[in-house]
C-alpha cells in the first residue's frame, strides 16, 4: 500500500496488487445520515433505468425464480422490488437498515452490490464472506463507478461523497476474481458479474 495523494485534506493510498484506492472514513453515524439523504425512490422512472444496468444483465443469466441476497439496500430498496418484478426471491440486508445478520447464511444464487462496494471498509474480507454466500454457480454482481486515469481522480465526483472509502477500477475486479478462481465478466463500465464455481 502506498500513499496516492492528499485532496481536501483526505489522505488517499493505493493496493500494489489489486490497485484499489482506499480513503479515510466517517463515524458510522455520520455515514448513516449520508445515506437518508440519498434519494433512491423505486418508482422513479430515472432510477429504476440506472439500476437496470446491473438487473437486466443478471437476470438474463438466472433461471426463475433465484434466491437474491440484496446487499447494502439502504433504506429504500429499489433494485430488491425490480429484481422481484422480476420473478426472483429477494432478501435485504443493510448494516444500517436491515441489520439482520440472519440473513447472511449461505444458499444464494446471486448477490448484488450496487453502489455498495466502495463504501467497504474491509472489502477483502466483504468480498470472501459473499462468495461464500453463493451457491455453486452463483453470481456477485456489483455496480460501482470505475476509477480511469488519476490525472482526473482530484476532481472525480465520486472522489467527493465521504462514505466513498474504496474505489476500483475494472481490473481491481478482475483481480478479486482470479485470486479467489472466480470468474469475472465487465458487460458495460461500472458493471463487473463475478461468478463463483
Amino acid at each position: 500500500m502506498w500513499h496516492f495523494g492528499c485532496f481536501e485534506a483526505k489522505h488517499y493510498w493505493r493496493c500494489e496488487d489489486c490497485l484499489a484506492d482506499p480513503a479515510e472514513r466517517l463515524t458510522p453515524e455520520a455515514e448513516r445520515q449520508v445515506y437518508l439523504d440519498h434519494e433512491n425512490d423505486p418508482h422513479d422512472p430515472g432510477y429504476r433505468r440506472f439500476l437496470s444496468k446491473l438487473a437486466d444483465p443478471l437476470c438474463e443469466r438466472l433461471s426463475e425464480p433465484a434466491d437474491i441476497l440484496d446487499y447494502g439496500c439502504g433504506p429504500g430498496p429499489a433494485l430488491a422490488q425490480m429484481l422481484r418484478e422480476a420473478g426472483h426471491r429477494v432478501t435485504l440486508y443493510d448494516p444500517f437498515f436491515h441489520a439482520d445478520e440472519t440473513k447472511l447464511v449461505g444458499g444464494y444464487d446471486a448477490i448484488t452490490c450496487t453502489e455498495v462496494v466502495e463504501h467497504l471498509h474491509d472489502p477483502a474480507s466483504e468480498f470472501e464472506r459473499l462468495g461464500g454466500l453463493l451457491r455453486p454457480g452463483g453470481w456477485l454482481a456489483i455496480m460501482t463507478c470505475f476509477q480511469t486515469e488519476d490525472a482526473r481522480f482530484a476532481n472525480w465526483h465520486y472522489r467527493r461523497d465521504p462514505t466513498h472509502v474504496v474505489f476500483y477500477r475494472a481490473e481491481t475486479l478482475e483481480f478479486l476474481a482470479a485470486r479467489h478462481g472466480w470468474r469475472c465478466e465487465i458487460p458495460v463500465k461500472d458493471l463487473a458479474l463475478i461468478q463463483v464455481p
